[in-house]
């Protein structure tokens, strides 16, 4: 027994899920259209100016077609082929580059203003709102909730351990029967106020050598800031449900069966999001639902991770109140 869980433990897990079929030498129908349609211009262009133009001259404008419609079907960048490339890059440049934080469309000004350049367009986040349970509600009319998990040393554990945290993980996946996303982030960590602390709390101890081991060790980690870019990993899962995208309730009970749609779908998700950290917590990983405050922290923080938290707003229940700068 003991001899078989000394064996290393893997698996083969496809690199790319989505990967397309290939049909002809390699080749997937994407690829193959394009080098049809590399072929169709090709004698197009010998048809309409073979006869005209000396043999060099036309092997000189055909070559750049040829090789153009090669490298398109065939080259790839970072992980994309570079016709979704193009295409997403065309569909970049057409996108509005400023946008507003208004609800409706941007008029155009008057024809006597001669406004140069291009409209701002609305800005549209996908999360609507978040609940003081900490379920966000999204543009489509559906929820989502943030778990926040921490991370183990994989790679230290025996491989039957290793063997064991891939089951259980892999029956949390298979247990989804909803979209779920990880997201792994890593952020600076400043570790000057962990070394104050200790600073601070060193004359308090009670032998001589131990003071001394502190504020060494306070020291070490304020060069250690100083030296390095320190970065922490911060694993965010959110799971969504759809329960409210896809009602079309009547013109007369809209409201009233939207808030029903949507109080469903906050439960469900708060309810899967339970059940994400009691499977995480089986793999001794911790996990924690993150309410109002916390979410809207992360959410400002991913969409703006250089710039400093937003002021906190009032509660529900608190006075609304102006603070004067000193």
């Amino acid at each position: 027994m003991s001899r078989r869980h000394d064996l290393p433990f893997s698996a083969k897990i496809p690199a790319d899920v989505d990967r397309p079929d290939k049909i002809v030498y390699g080749l997937t129908a994407r690829q193959l259209a394009i080098l049809a349609g590399t072929g169709v211009a090709v004698i197009g262009l010998f048809m309409a100016v073979g006869g005209r133009l000396p043999l060099p001259v036309v092997v000189a404008f055909v070559l750049p077609v040829v090789a153009a419609g090669v490298v398109l079907a065939v080259a790839r960048r970072d992980g994309m082929s570079l016709d979704r490339l193009a295409l997403a890059a065309l569909a970049h440049i057409r996108l509005p580059k400023a946008r507003v934080n208004v609800q409706e469309p941007i008029t155009a000004p008057p024809a006597w203003c001669r406004a140069r350049g291009r409209l701002p367009a609305p800005l549209q986040l996908p999360v609507r709102a978040v609940r003081e349970d900490g379920v966000m509600e999204l543009a489509e009319g559906a929820t989502a909730v943030i778990v926040r998990a921490g991370t183990l040393p994989f790679g230290l554990r025996t491989a039957g351990e290793q063997a064991a945290l891939v089951a259980v993980f892999g029956r949390w996946l298979n247990s989804l029967d909803a979209p779920a996303q990880i997201l792994i982030q890593a952020r600076p960590v400043d570790l000057s106020g962990l070394a104050a602390s200790i600073t601070e709390t060193a004359a308090d101890l009670p032998v001589p050598p131990l003071e001394q081991a502190a504020r060494e060790h306070a020291a070490f980690l304020d060069q250690l800031g100083a030296a390095h870019d320190l970065l922490v990993r911060q694993v965010l899962i959110v799971i969504s449900d759809s329960t409210g995208q896809h009602s079309n309730p009547r013109p007369w009970g809209q409201g009233r069966k939207r808030h029903a749609a949507r109080d469903a779908g906050a439960a469900v998700v708060l309810r899967r999001a339970e059940e994400t950290v009691r499977s995480l917590q089986a793999l001794g990983v911790a996990a924690e639902v993150l309410d109002a405050a916390t979410c809207t922290a992360v959410l400002a923080d991913s969409l703006s991770p250089t710039e400093p938290p937003p002021v906190d707003n009032a509660g529900p229940d608190e006075v609304i109140t102006a603070k004067e700068p000193l």
